[in-house]
């Protein structure tokens, strides 16, 4: 099933060919979370600071559905003192 990811902050160098402006399509099985599509996407969980599901806060755990937009995945990069 279809699904518009949204990464922002650091987050978009862990995905090579994204693009920062439309996003990117990815498929995904039926009943998978978030955590198992960051998996897919080779992004740590860890890093994930902030969850958007459908404009709405999620967990890892949230389970996805056709057509979700996952948005706003963002980590939080602090510049050395």
């Amino acid at each position: 099933m279809p699904l518009l990811v949204k990464l922002s902050s650091t987050l978009r160098k862990s995905v090579p060919g994204y693009d920062p402006f439309t996003g990117m399509a990815v498929e995904v099985t039926p009943g998978m979370d978030v955590a198992g599509l960051l998996a897919d996407l080779d992004i740590d969980p860890g890093e994930v600071k902030i969850i958007m599901l459908n404009e709405r806060s999620a967990k890892l755990q949230s389970k996805l559905s056709d057509g979700d937009r996952l948005g706003r995945l963002t980590s939080y990069e602090f510049a050395p003192d």
